[in-house]
């Protein structure tokens, strides 16, 4: 993300904190500063870049079917394929071209507040206030019955609030109401790997976007978003910076950084190289939480559903809004960008999904 944009010049001394250390040139106002990596803002670096031209967005689908409030939804790698979870306990394929429904699970529970598409595209894993992350294998037969091929794979001790694989079928990281997130082998159901270190319930999960991604960050209800080493267990790097609940994180698409959506009604960048927050994404007529992130392809843009029903379109480096989307008449309670970057999904409490373009 940095290096188109951060060129370090000179060691000496900053022009904001006066110490000793590598400068990078930044222009406020026109006027030529040399700040510190640690008191530099994007904003700041990026203020002679070229700011965005009209942004135009529609809903191109809207998907009708569940009963109650859609809380999670996946894209499948085809890039036309959609899951979605529910607070009416279901769980539906959707193809979003033809807004068709493929497949459909009842679950156990109401509230079913995880889903994910698996990497080959062959199964589904969901969850929710059952405690448990089950695994559904797809196949073409529609009439098929899919609970009978289900496969508990994951028991927490609390509500599974986030489910993802991992760059295979294989395994599955799992976050939890019980405070922690766990690693699990999904053939046999054993748990490979704990990670404890958030004081409150885990609200949401995002895998380092690497093919050999080791990494994943974590955010929850102790307001701290923390970085993971999948291999030990233990956690590499923690922000703290959060006013409220982190609902959602998404790394930037280079794996360098990362994003927040909180309660706070405020979206944060987070450089893992820098080890700080580098910007903040917030208005003061922004007063609700933001619910789910995510980024375009290219990491300029990033898209933050709100629970007064809007989604917000940030600009990344200028730290300004370049668009507001209205559709959905409820609070917007997921986002994904589709694999190609060509369009993307989000989810509300209106019982749809709509697919924008």
């Amino acid at each position: 993300m940095c290096d188109q944009t951060f060129l370090v010049n000179v060691f000496g001394s900053c022009d904001k904190c006066f110490k000793q250390r590598a400068l990078r040139t930044v222009f406020k106002k026109s006027q030529q500063l040399s700040y510190c990596s640690i008191c530099v803002e994007l904003h700041q670096v990026a203020e002679r870049v070229e700011a965005l031209g009209q942004f135009v967005m529609k809903t191109r689908r809207t998907l009708k079917g569940h009963g109650n409030k859609v809380l999670c939804m996946d894209w499948c790698k085809d890039k036309r394929r959609i899951v979605s979870s529910s607070q009416d306990g279901k769980v539906i394929v959707w193809d979003s071209f033809t807004t068709n429904k493929e497949h459909a699970v009842t679950m156990p529970c109401t509230w079913v507040m995880a889903c994910a598409y698996a990497p080959s595209g062959c199964a589904i894993a969901c969850g929710g206030l059952d405690n448990k992350c089950s695994v559904y294998p797809l196949t073409f037969d529609k009439n098929e019955n899919m609970a009978a091929k289900k496969k508990s794979v994951a028991m927490h001790t609390n509500y599974l609030s986030a489910c993802s694989f991992t760059n295979s079928d294989m395994q599955i990281l799992t976050a939890s109401g019980d405070g922690t997130c766990a690693l699990w082998d999904v053939e046999s159901g054993q748990l490979l790997q704990s990670f404890h270190g958030h004081g409150a319930d885990v609200l949401c999960l995002d895998l380092a976007p690497s093919e050999t991604g080791n990494t994943f960050v974590s955010g929850g209800c102790d307001k701290k978003a923390m970085v993971w080493d999948m291999r030990s267990g233990q956690c590499v790097q923690a922000f703290e910076t959060h006013e409220s609940d982190i609902n959602s994180v998404r790394y930037y698409p280079s794996g360098d950084a990362f994003a927040s959506g909180s309660d706070d009604a405020t979206c944060r960048l987070y450089d893992l190289r820098a080890d700080r927050e580098v910007a903040i994404y917030s208005k003061e007529s922004i007063i609700f939480g933001a619910s789910s992130v995510d980024f375009s392809l290219s990491g300029r843009l990033l898209f933050a559903g709100y629970n007064d029903y809007t989604i917000n379109v940030w600009d990344v480096l200028k730290g300004t809004r370049v668009s507001i989307l209205f559709g959905h008449e409820n609070r917007v309670s997921t986002l994904r960008v589709s694999p190609d970057g060509t369009a993307f999904c989000s989810g509300s409490w209106d019982h749809t999904l709509r697919v924008w373009a």
